[in-house]
């Protein structure tokens, strides 16, 4: 789902646009993020996040929400990147990379929906390696801990 960045956010850097194109006339009619913020919380349903080099999506979700004055809840997250690079033995740990090397290599880096699907690829295909059915185990098995979105 699209959305307008709240301010000071709100500004479409060239560079970033020509990776993930998606330009300011493509969100001019989407909701403004505090409409989208509420649903994107009842959606996690106080579940975990997971994402691929997650240090970065979690300070970008936390100086949004910020932005708006928007408390977040006490949600834990989990880093792909940080578990992968205990479980596979790669020469690069980008998503794309390890989603290659999971045999997920039919997607479209950089589009949120197609990023998403390939870490949870990933998640799964660690959890398989390692023997394990839940988040909790998966982290215990690659030295890694759910950290807190809220600091």
């Amino acid at each position: 789902m699209l959305f307008r960045p709240p301010y000071p956010h709100n500004w479409f850097h060239e560079g970033n646009i020509r990776i993930h194109g998606i330009r300011p006339e493509d969100v001019s009619d989407a909701p403004e993020w505090e409409e989208v913020l509420p649903e994107l919380l009842l959606f996690t349903d106080g579940l975990p996040l997971v994402a691929h080099n997650a240090s970065f999506d979690m300070s970008v979700l936390r100086n949004s929400a910020a932005a708006i004055n928007f408390d977040l809840p006490a949600l834990g997250y989990a880093c792909t990147l940080a578990m992968a690079r205990k479980t596979y033995n790669l020469e690069s740990y980008r998503l794309n990379a390890v989603a290659y090397a999971v045999g997920h290599e039919d997607f479209q880096h950089h589009d949120a929906l197609a990023d998403s699907d390939a870490c949870a690829r990933i998640a799964l295909d660690m959890a398989a390696r390692h023997e394990v059915d839940s988040l909790e185990d998966l982290l215990i098995k690659t030295k890694q801990r759910l950290k807190p979105l809220v600091v």
